[in-house]
């Protein structure tokens, strides 16, 4: 099969697109045939070598951990999946990724695929759909009637978050750059803060329940007077400083996210139902990954960067 893959940590030169072998298919996974990953800033920082005294892959390494696709082989354990289903997945970010024409994935992190969305589509939405499902709802328990900030709300997780937020019938404040105020109210939101000419304080007039802290540094410390006593705020950029939760109040959380694959299928119901819609900023063939990591190092994308993998162009996807 083709796969990008690196040999060593650096920088993007040492993604290659080249020939790799199939996976080794254990009893316990499946075989997915890619049709769409996506890029994500975890991506690139492995790739740096940021993350190597958390993370030891082996080399070579296959980057990607979002996948859209069809199983075309299934171990002997499976049960649920059968070869032609359309799925989609967050896989193991221990193990080789998804930018690749096949990977080998779990059963038990693997979901069906969103009926109403394309494969290309489904490829966006796992890891940030995951991560802003589980700071919401798993860490903010986030209720009807309740307000909370979004920071980036015109990101791959900002604008899902968005989205996940007024389906469970809270009120939405999301922060932007202006070029992306309309984009973020479309998104659900019912207020804007332009982060570049506006402060927090000066912009939000009442308390918040929750904060989604994307950013960190200044935006993170300046949310945390923001907070009703008692409320939340989760970050998935760096840990909250316990000091000032305690001054103000509140709990500080730091996120990281794992496979999920009962929230892939909430994420399923929410995109079929027409309450959440994939953001997609630009879309990329597996041979231009490099061209992708240079967008998603500069922090700036609407929504997310997804890879074209196959089948060919023609043919649904």
């Amino acid at each position: 099969m083709k796969a990008v893959r690196i040999h060593r940590y650096g920088p993007r030169e040492e993604l290659v697109f080249e020939d790799a072998p199939l996976p080794v298919l254990a009893p316990d996974e499946v075989l997915i045939q890619v049709v769409g990953a996506s890029v994500n800033p975890v991506d690139w920082m492995i790739r740096q070598g940021k993350l190597k005294e958390v993370l030891a892959h082996a080399m070579p390494l296959t980057l990607g951990w979002d996948v859209s696709g069809v199983v075309s082989a299934a171990g002997n354990l499976v049960t649920r999946y059968s070869i032609g289903d359309s799925v989609y997945s967050r896989p193991d970010i221990a193990r080789n990724g998804t930018y690749a024409e096949y990977v080998a994935v779990r059963a038990a992190e693997v979901a069906p695929k969103p009926a109403t969305i394309s494969h290309i589509e489904a490829a966006s939405l796992p890891l940030a759909g995951i991560t802003a499902w589980q700071a919401l709802v798993d860490v903010c328990k986030l209720k009807t009637g309740q307000r909370v900030l979004v920071h980036a709300a015109a990101g791959g997780v900002g604008s899902l978050a968005v989205q996940i937020a007024r389906a469970r019938g809270a009120y939405v404040i999301g922060t932007a750059s202006a070029a992306n105020r309309h984009f973020v109210l479309s998104l659900g939101a019912n207020e804007f803060v332009d982060y570049r000419t506006q402060t927090l304080e000066s912009a939000i007039q009442e308390p918040v329940d929750a904060v989604l802290d994307t950013v960190g540094g200044e935006a993170q410390e300046a949310s945390f007077p923001l907070l009703k006593a008692g409320g939340v705020l989760v970050s998935i950029v760096s840990p909250p400083p316990q000091e000032l939760a305690a001054k103000y109040g509140v709990r500080g959380e730091f996120l990281m996210i794992g496979p999920n694959a009962e929230v892939l299928e909430q994420l399923a119901k929410l995109a079929d139902e027409g309450k959440v819609r994939p953001v997609i900023g630009a879309e990329f063939a597996l041979e231009d990954i490099a061209r992708a990591h240079a967008l998603s190092e500069g922090r700036h994308t609407r929504g997310k960067i997804v890879l074209y993998v196959g089948p060919p162009r023609g043919r649904p996807v």
